[in-house]
């Protein structure tokens, strides 16, 4: 009966509604987890139209229906344009619609699940399509964005009639969310293709000649200035040795502005006197240049402007702003690709979502408290994805990483000349986040006198950059977020009470993961998918055993550390499951928690026995670790701490590794 139905071309059927009554109803499901299980496995290594098609199909073979389908909504026209139509098992291309006078209009305007189980044809007369299906019943949902927008539907017909199943609901609402996710990662793929077609037209067009060479001196890209400047073809300069163009004074001297560079995080120097440069011929010939470096996959990148003529100021702006916004996108686009880190149906996720709902479209300044590890930057993210700033740049500035004396610039900018090494106008970053949000974290780093600055930003919009004369008026919304207990800080005279309440307009508190014990299995797993296919690593799913050794550890590192210990099980595992022996921080670490003492629970800790239990429990950490600080064994993972953090950490604490055989 089935495989009979599924042989219908479209068009084809010709059944009577006799015909159609007597047979049998669409299959009732009895297990939506499964059939969520599956949809994950098939669709997760797919992406764009793949993902769609096998979407929709997959959805009219679970739930045993004629057609299938997943559009996205063009408001002007009021149009639904398919992304993938499946109909008696095959596809239909270029399908699009008008909604007037369609169940799907219900869908739209309602922003909601809409199920007209028989008569749909009688319901929706204007219709030409119902009856060219000869459909009865109807199922459909929204595509919703992040802000509750409407931004397609997922819909169902049969010519049987569709019950009101809450098992077969469930799942189909579930689909609709899984489509919803990949049409925004889709949008913005295309959004950062669209700036990086903008960036590599904008270079190609320069005068000046533009260089990057990769961490080998390798000349990975070369405008047309450049194949001109040194004379020869692109298929002959790029992959060539850039040492190749420099004299061997000139090797020394480019060597140690390189590492000149790299110290405290600079992003870009003017090179004094310029360069003298050798041609494909050999021939010496003087540049003005400057150097500035990016990353691109985690590894240093460095870019050379080598101009024959006087500053080109405005073209150097415009290619270092494309190039921070294009960054930025790519961020946003990894985490359209990976939403997981925000998984969780846990009391205090539903709680942290609804803040999120609330605040994200209102223009507030939010105050995102956790432990370390917990995702705080996600929730910023969150925030600025939701509000109306979010074509804008989110520019996001690590307040414990920036040395004390340079925060100030790179907060603000700063004017050539307003300091030892200022050797050129450099942007900050309140300037690039102009008309969009900055978030600001680890702000209880922040150094004091550097408070009313931000105070001031905050406040009237107002700053001027260091050694200039000119105030700077900007437009940004302000995310902030602390580990550290501000208000302990306020008393201590560590942190401004006006500043503190500035920043405190609408506090979000990210719980940490012993708290949301039921969120530690998703999370798992979809780490596990993830990291699965970046190392070519089979995966199983998670087993009833592995989930309970899970949830029966502490987490001091929260998310952070559950997605460091997967991976580490993935890399040693072996037959696709989980070598959770070797992947758990410490033996044994996987016993439940003894529950306190009700005395326990109830006692106020001094500041001093804090201190000491904290001291303790980072000398542990160093002596599991043998008192390697960083990397993927060291303490700073295992406490679920950034390196730098941990290192502030044991100079307060007062602790120094011991002399060896001491």
């Amino acid at each position: 009966m089935v495989d009979e139905k599924r042989s219908r071309a479209p068009g084809a059927a010709e059944a009577s509604e006799g015909d159609v009554s007597s047979r049998p109803a669409p299959m009732r499901l009895t297990d939506p987890d499964a059939a969520l299980r599956r949809l994950v496995e098939i669709t997760a290594p797919l992406t764009g139209q793949r993902f769609f098609e096998t979407l929709v199909e997959s959805l009219g073979r679970i739930l045993e229906v004629d057609a299938a389908w997943v559009t996205e909504l063009v408001p002007a026209s009021r149009h639904l344009r398919a992304l993938a139509f499946w109909y008696g098992g095959k596809f239909i291309p270029d399908f699009e619609y008008n909604i007037a006078g369609t169940p799907c209009e219900a869908v739209i305007d309602q922003g909601c699940l809409v199920n007209f189980s028989e008569g749909i044809a009688n319901l929706f007369p204007a219709d030409e399509h119902l009856k060219r299906f000869h459909a009865v019943g109807y199922l459909g949902a929204p595509l919703l964005g992040p802000e509750g927008q409407v931004l397609g539907n997922l819909a169902a017909l049969d010519t049987r009639p569709l019950p009101e199943e809450p098992r077969m609901l469930a799942v189909f609402q579930l689909f609709a969310e899984r489509a919803a996710a990949e049409l925004l990662r889709v949008r913005a793929a295309e959004s950062l293709q669209d700036r990086e077609e903008r960036l590599a037209a904008l270079v190609n067009g320069a005068m000046d000649a533009i260089v990057e060479l990769n961490p080998e001196l390798r000349v990975v890209r070369a405008n047309p200035a450049a194949r001109d400047l040194f004379g020869l073809p692109s298929g002959e300069l790029v992959g060539s040795s850039f040492e190749r163009f420099l004299s061997e004074p000139e090797r020394e001297r480019f060597a140690l502005l390189r590492r000149e560079i790299g110290i405290a995080g600079r992003r870009s120097l003017w090179i004094p006197g310029g360069m003298v440069l050798q041609d494909g011929e050999g021939r010496a010939f003087p540049a003005e240049a400057t150097l500035s470096r990016i990353e691109v996959h985690g590894a240093a990148h460095d870019t050379l402007i080598l101009r024959n003529v006087n500053d080109r100021v405005e073209a150097e702006r415009r290619i270092q702003e494309l190039t921070g916004e294009a960054e930025y996108l790519r961020g946003e686009v990894w985490s359209s690709n990976d939403p997981n880190e925000m998984l969780g149906k846990s009391a205090a996720m539903l709680e942290v979502r609804l803040q999120l709902a609330q605040v994200g479209p209102a223009d507030t300044t939010v105050l995102i408290l956790g432990e370390t590890g917990t995702g705080k930057e996600l929730v910023a993210q969150a925030v600025h994805g939701s509000s109306p700033r979010r074509t804008k740049a989110l520019i996001k500035v690590n307040c414990a990483a920036i040395p004390a004396t340079l925060i100030e610039s790179e907060f603000f900018g700063h004017e050539r000349g307003a300091f030892t090494g200022a050797t050129a106008r450099r942007e900050g970053r309140f300037a690039l986040a102009d008309g969009g949000s900055i978030f600001l974290d680890e702000i209880g780093e922040l150094p004091l006198d550097l408070q009313p600055k931000l105070l001031r930003v905050l406040q009237d919009g107002e700053f001027e950059p260091v050694g200039g004369s000119r105030t700077r008026r900007v437009d940004v919304r302000v995310m902030a977020a602390t580990n550290r207990d501000l208000e302990r800080e306020v008393a201590e005279g560590r942190f401004r009470e006006d500043l503190y309440y500035r920043l405190n307009v609408f506090p979000i508190r990210v719980p940490p993961l012993r708290e949301r014990q039921e969120d530690i299995a998703p999370l798992a797993a979809s780490f596990a998918r993830r990291f699965a296919r970046k190392l070519g690593r089979p995966f199983a799913s998670l087993s009833l055993d592995e989930i309970g050794r899970l949830r029966s550890y502490g987490w001091p590192g929260n998310v952070r550390e559950l997605q460091n210990v997967i991976e580490r099980a993935l890399v040693v595992s072996a037959g696709g499951r989980l070598d959770l022996d070797r992947a758990l921080p410490v033996p044994g670490a996987t016993r439940p928690l003894a529950p306190e003492s009700t005395a326990s629970e109830d006692r106020v800790w001094t500041d001093r026995e804090l201190r000491e239990k904290e001291r303790a429990n980072v000398l542990r950490a160093l002596e599991q670790c043998r008192w390697r600080v960083s990397g993927k064994d060291g303490a700073a993972s295992v406490l679920g701490m950034k390196p730098s953090t941990l290192t502030s950490r044991l100079k307060a604490l007062k602790i120094r590794r011991p002399a060896p055989g001491g």
